[in-house]
């Protein structure tokens, strides 16, 4: 059975075209109701038991899931309309968004895998006793506490377990710390008077589920706020103190942690032969996640905090995200995109924002201006992992311009330098950061912009990150007739050789970690395929001779999907038999060098040997008189003749 959209025009206060929802997005509507929310709730209950229904309604969501309880069927999905389309100085030419983002509410959407997190309540709290003690009475009767004192203070109470010290090292995420402790002292109860405590000791180890921070300190883990179970206070703030309780009382139980990233790890291009090449993803994770781990990154999931940004920044693909995945993401640009046009809209925008963001978006259409009819938002869990390639993909898909929307929350180190990049493929003026903390300031900047028009023949980019960000780059520039520069950092280029000290050793192919460089068994030979490419750097790090730059650039041509010659020598001939070797000119830079002066080829015999292949070099030397393969002269078998004669001797 079909998915049916029941609309309402929230008492009048906007205008849905019903028909050209219905023609545009193939769905089946109802009619345009005027308070489905109260005096209609009749109507949408029978709807609702009749089978799936999505209400557009972002306001009275609680309303049509309780409504749903009491039914004992399915909460219907719901799309918000009103706030993002109706609601606006130019709501009434809105239908193609309304259209847009009733088309996107029907497409189904993946699940993130997820994993269960365990918290059986074993608290550890850090700080002074005076504030922790008083933290610890109120929450022994839920959690099992531990205090680590930080000062002198005497505890008074036998509810909770007590210790001094100070922390090392805290590792881990709710359900799993683990700490190293230092003048670690426990309290011995025994005796009258004040409490005894143990000789210090350092390097002792504890594990928890929850860490209570009331050091007010510097935290003790990479971005505290992102840190899961891991809550802290300023000691002094008894209001914070109090929030902290009631949240570490609510970290009890079995969570479910979403699996934000997933790892490749044989398409990794951090390190080969110790060499280390891309550091991108461990450069800008803000938790901490991502340590190298040999010749790959590794990912803690219990410590990522889902940013996104170490798949937005991952040269080689071998990181990817998963909340949601970019072919899910591209699905609903690209719906968005077809149905606007399908309901005769003519330059979309896409504004691209995070929850936040949808607030701010909800009070501009109650108090200001909202949205322009042609801004359409797409709402994303998180906005900092919306890299070159998806804001290229939308360009590809025919938005006119695409706009994130940033909140004072957002890591923006990936931002910046994926805007960069992208602006250097697609041309200034299509792509932009929104950095505004007033809901009327960002409505007016999205009325007072520049318009440029939008690709006339869209396409639909698929593949990973790489291919698609190269296909919309391919349909975004028509006519380049050459490579385009790229920043420092670009994941995309080429490698120059400087071919007069180029020995063509070969060491950069055995490194490249992509197999952008390639030799030839049969001749002196160094090709390049700069479509596989990673810019990583690592064999510009292992040329002995420092031959290699790294030019960043994106070739659209396709010639970068073949191989080119960057060096190539004439081989050697052995002087022997004639097979083909080596390297010409080395060869002779070899007897150049050695022959006549280094002691091992002094004579004119020993240095024709530098002239020789393997096969003949070896067969010379088992007939060279000092031949370093030769051992002692095998002994004379006895035989049984031998111990006759001797017997006959005597």
């Amino acid at each position: 059975m079909s998915t049916k959209l029941l609309l309402c025009d929230c008492a009048g206060a906007q205008r849905v075209d019903a028909d050209k929802i219905a023609s545009a997005c193939d769905a089946t509507c109802s009619k345009v109701h005027t308070a489905l929310c109260t005096r209609e709730l009749e109507t949408a209950a029978k709807f609702m038991q009749d089978g799936d229904v999505i209400v557009a309604c972002g306001q009275e969501q609680e309303v049509f899931r309780n409504l749903a309880e009491e039914l004992g069927v399915e909460a219907p999905g719901f799309v918000d309309l009103r706030d993002r389309a109706g609601w606006s100085d130019e709501g009434a030419d809105a239908a193609p968004k309304m259209a847009a983002l009733a088309a996107e509410a029907l497409l189904p959407q993946p699940i993130t895998p997820s994993v269960d997190v365990v918290s059986e309540g074993t608290c550890f709290i850090i700080g002074p006793g005076a504030v922790a003690f008083d933290l610890a009475e109120r929450l022994s009767s839920t959690l099992a506490v531990t205090v680590l004192s930080t000062d002198d203070s005497e505890p008074m109470s036998r509810a909770y377990d007590v210790v001094r010290g100070r922390v090392r090292s805290l590792t881990g995420a709710l359900g799993g710390f683990s700490l190293r402790l230092d003048a670690l002292q426990q309290l011995e109860p025994g005796g009258r008077g004040a409490f005894a405590w143990s000789e210090p000791r350092d390097g002792a180890g504890s594990s928890c589920d929850i860490v209570l921070d009331l050091t007010g300190d510097t935290p003790f883990v990479q971005a505290p706020a992102k840190r899961e179970g891991y809550l802290r206070a300023d000691p002094k703030d008894t209001v914070a103190v109090e929030r902290l309780a009631f949240e570490a009382a609510q970290l009890v139980g079995t969570f479910e942690k979403p699996l934000y990233v997933r790892m490749e790890e044989t398409l990794c291009a951090h390190s080969r032969a110790e060499q280390v090449g891309c550091s991108n993803c461990l450069d800008i994770c803000p938790t901490g996640a991502i340590t190298s781990a040999g010749e790959h990154v590794s990912i803690d999931p219990m410590i990522c905090a889902g940013c996104g940004e170490c798949a937005a920044v991952c040269p080689s693909t071998a990181i990817t995200y998963e909340d949601p995945p970019v072919a899910a993401l591209l699905s609903r640009m690209h719906i968005l995109a077809r149905t606007y046009r399908r309901a005769e809209g003519q330059a979309p925008r896409l504004l691209v924002h995070d929850a936040h963001g949808a607030e701010m978006i909800r009070l501009s259409a109650r108090f200001g201006r909202g949205l322009p009819a042609e801004v359409i938002p797409l709402e994303l869990n998180v906005i900092s992992g919306f890299g070159h390639s998806e804001m290229l993909a939308a360009l590809a898909h025919g938005f006119a311009r695409v706009d994130v929307l940033l909140t004072p929350t957002t890591e923006r180190d990936a931002l910046d330098r994926e805007l960069a990049l992208a602006e250097a493929i697609a041309g200034v003026g299509k792509l932009g950061l929104i950095d505004e903390a007033d809901p009327d300031a960002t409505s007016d900047q999205l009325y007072g912009q520049d318009v440029p028009a939008p690709l006339a023949d869209t396409v639909l980019p698929l593949g990973n990150r790489r291919q698609i960000a190269r296909l919309a780059a391919q349909v975004l520039n028509p006519q380049a007739d050459a490579p385009l520069p790229l920043p420092e950092d670009a994941p995309y280029g080429a490698v120059a050789v400087n071919t007069d000290s180029c020995t063509l050793c070969l060491s950069c192919v055995s490194l490249c970690p992509s197999g952008a460089l390639i030799d030839n068994p049969d001749m002196p030979q160094l090709n390049f395929q700069q479509d596989a490419c990673l810019q990583c750097g690592m064999c510009r790090t292992i040329c002995p001779e420092d031959a290699i730059t790294l030019v960043p650039q994106l070739d659209l041509s396709d010639a970068a999907l073949s191989q080119q010659v960057l060096n190539e020598e004439e081989p050697f001939a052995c002087v022997e038999c004639g097979a083909l070797f080596g390297v010409k000119s080395t060869v002779e830079r070899i007897m150049e060098k050695l022959s006549g002066t280094h002691p091992m080829f002094a004579t004119s015999e020993q240095a024709r040997m530098i002239q020789m292949c393997d096969n003949c070099r070896v067969n010379a030397q088992f007939q060279h008189q000092d031949n370093p393969f030769q051992s002692a002269p095998r002994p004379k078998v006895v035989t049984t003749e031998d111990y006759f004669s001797k017997r006959k001797d005597h």
